[in-house]
């Protein structure tokens, strides 16, 4: 079916005709005026001599869940199709997905509704299909998804906001539009009736569309999008929100997973799970006031422990990034006052900073200030700091929110004007000079009187002196390349979410969130290695871990050294052996549990590994592995190289730090039909 001579294609074609109805609907009192209403709306668009439609999705898109690109006029004929207009950064965004879950579990392609994801990017590096990919495994999104990256279709269709929902008849034809979350109810209606409608005149088509999703195609590993990281510094466990998974991991120095839990706030003295704010429903409410466990709450999404003043002796606050209402709130630990307020009861959770407007004002005045999802938190009660500092991704600023009065501060990125929240960049500078994109982690190092950013769309870490608002790139090339282990220089990231100091101030613990990582960045050696998350007997679960991960062999981190080997002559079915020599430096000791490996490789000619162990476990520095390589009888090549990789995890000798390392070996081969004697096995030595 071609796309027909189209009445106008924008969304400015309904908007009198679905005014009039929203009008109506006001009025109507039962389901049954509703369903009335909405029908005869239906059937009066139907009429219309000219199609409201849609163009077509360009050629050349790039498509997601799905086994080819799709057509409105061929594939999705004869199916109400919901057009989900999104971007993943957007908070609003990620609240309107569980409606269309709920949709799609009520009506499925075959009773001829498909919802379609339209992914019309805000900043540069959401118009990235890898980054795309990541966030439609994140958020569990199953629907077909198109990448439109030039936003070619929201131009066509006058799109203006994030979400803005359009519902398509089966012939392509415009029928609703919704604009903003909060629409389920009328999302329900308007698809409901206009499938009764369609399937009433026989335009409806049950066949199945080519669904292929993505996530079917990855293997499984230990953390899936890890969001944020902090550390108890009594016990130095890390706590890490391995978001992929919906649980939260408590792990060791060293990865080793000690809990795996599910909830909202772990007692890691008591070791219980307990909920102290939020009802389980996301909530509208921008006040606040009730206790904690009654409060609705919407998108928390970073919290910090901190005290009502420098007279208390303990953390009796917890602040909150509310991302989902533009906010930073507080949580009353115990009854006590916040600046300009009355005495406040015992856990009582209410607003502190924020009007809830999605802005970048700063002011005076705590509720009179504006954020634009306030993604991450990080305080520093000390003077003359004493402040929240919040990484304010939407405005891709970093602010500050003053402990003594609440006003709220500007400290980098952004710019002057707080209606313009698309003043990003990557621009080492100070104050506004700087530009930073989409940051959503920040920690404070009372060491050194620093603050780390996580730069999350410039895939950095940035450092801040809140003196004299100097903002620098500490590490990140802005590759998203995953480099194992590496220099501050030469590391990489991918979105990082989430950071934490940890050692007394020596090491930044960062959560990798799409290399699926926690990175361990040392602040002296200004090194960058990867956490090992090991699994382990003895950890407590409320559920299965996921399969482990088939072995592959990792990219070698830029940093690893590389040793050639002298050449050798071997002929067919001769063996010969790789004895290892590696030395830690002094004190060090593998990690207990961590997975040191080595991997046989042959680019080129892997016939030569055919039948043989490619990989296996270094359990012990002192009694180290000799790896077995038989020369096949039918040799495809007379030269080849065989490349021995050897991954190691270990601890520093006052255990402060636990670090990968890894090398090459490459061994040159000459085969020949000449018949060789016992050969010694060759050492492969290293001293790391």
């Amino acid at each position: 079916m071609a796309a027909p001579r189209a009445r106008g294609c924008g969304l400015s074609g309904l908007l009198p005709a679905q005014t009039s109805l929203e009008y109506a609907l006001l009025d109507a009192v039962t389901q049954q005026e509703k369903d009335s209403l909405v029908y005869q709306y239906v059937q009066k668009v139907d009429s219309w001599e000219q199609d409201l439609s849609v163009p077509d999705f360009p050629e050349g898109l790039e498509w997601l869940n799905t086994e080819e690109p799709m057509s409105v006029y061929k594939d999705l004929c004869g199916k109400v199709v919901v057009l989900d207009f999104f971007t993943y950064c957007c908070i609003n965004c990620l609240h309107l997905l569980p409606d269309l879950h709920a949709l799609e579990h009520t009506y499925s392609d075959k009773d001829g509704l498909l919802v379609v994801g339209v992914h019309s990017a805000k900043f540069p590096n959401e118009k990235v299909l890898d980054n795309i990919k990541s966030a439609v495994l994140r958020y569990n999104i199953t629907h077909p998804v198109v990448n439109d990256a030039d936003a070619s279709l929201w131009q066509e269709l006058e799109v203006s906001c994030w979400p803005t929902l359009v519902i398509l008849g089966p012939r392509g034809n415009m029928l609703f539009s919704l604009i903003g979350e909060g629409h389920k109810d009328k999302l329900f209606l308007y698809t409901s009736i206009a499938l009764k409608y369609y399937k009433d005149r026989g335009q409806i088509r049950d066949n199945k569309i080519g669904i292929k999703l993505y996530k079917d195609s990855l293997p499984p590993s230990p953390l899936l999008f890890p969001g944020k990281v902090t550390i108890d510094h009594v016990t130095s466990r890390l706590v890490i929100a391995d978001t992929g998974h919906h649980r939260i991991l408590v792990v060791w120095k060293n990865g080793q997973i000690q809990y795996s839990i599910g909830g909202y706030v772990i007692d890691l003295e008591a070791e219980k799970v307990s909920t102290v704010a939020g009802i389980g429903i996301q909530g509208t409410d921008k006040e606040g006031g009730a206790k904690g466990e009654q409060q609705p709450i919407s998108s928390p999404w970073d919290v910090v422990f901190g005290s009502s003043g420098p007279e208390v002796q303990r953390d009796d606050i917890l602040w909150i990034a509310m991302a989902g209402t533009h906010q930073i709130w507080a949580l009353l630990l115990d009854s006590g006052k916040l600046p300009k307020k009355n005495e406040l009861k015992k856990g009582t959770c209410l607003r502190f900073a924020g009007s809830g407007n999605e802005e970048n004002r700063n002011n005076a005045y705590p509720h009179k200030a504006g954020f634009a999802q306030p993604s991450g938190l990080s305080l520093a009660s000390e003077d003359p700091w004493s402040c929240l500092f919040v990484a304010d991704s939407e405005s891709s600023t970093v602010r500050t929110v003053s402990l003594k009065d609440g006003a709220v501060k500007h400290l980098v990125g952004g710019e002057r004007d707080p209606m313009n929240l698309f003043a990003f960049g990557d621009v080492d500078g100070v104050g506004i000079n700087a530009k930073l994109q989409h940051p959503l982690g920040v920690t404070w190092d009372k060491k050194r009187n620093l603050l780390y950013v996580a730069d999350s769309y410039n895939h950095k870490i940035k450092v801040v002196d809140p003196k004299t608002k100097n903002c620098t790139t500490l590490a990140g090339t802005g590759d998203t390349n995953d480099v194992i282990s590496s220099s501050f220089t030469e590391s990489t990231f991918n979105e990082p979410g989430g950071l934490c100091i940890g050692e007394n101030g020596r090491l930044l613990y960062v959560a990798d969130t799409n290399n699926h990582q926690i990175k361990v960045m040392d602040l002296e050696t200004k090194m960058t290695s990867v956490l090992p998350i090991i699994t382990s007997e003895n950890a407590v679960v409320d559920g299965p871990f996921p399969a482990e991960k088939q072995r592959t062999l990792p990219k070698l981190p830029k940093s690893a050294p590389s040793i050639g080997l002298s050449p050798m002559t071997a002929c067919p079915g001769q063996t010969l052996q790789f004895k290892l020599r590696l030395e830690l430096p002094s004190g060090a000791k593998l990690t207990d549990g961590a997975p040191s490996c080595w991997f046989l490789s042959a680019d080129g000619n892997e016939w030569l590994l055919q039948g043989q162990i490619p990989s296996g476990d270094i359990e012990n520095i002192s009694n180290q592995p000799t790896i077995s390589l038989q020369i096949p009888g039918d040799c495809l090549s007379l030269e080849a190289v065989v490349s021995i990789s050897v991954f190691l995890y270990y601890c520093s000798a006052d255990s402060s730090a636990c670090m990968m390392k890894a090398i090459l070996f490459s061994q040159p081969l000459q085969i020949t039909d000449t018949e060789q004697g016992c050969m010694a096995p060759v050492e492969l030595r290293y001293v790391f």
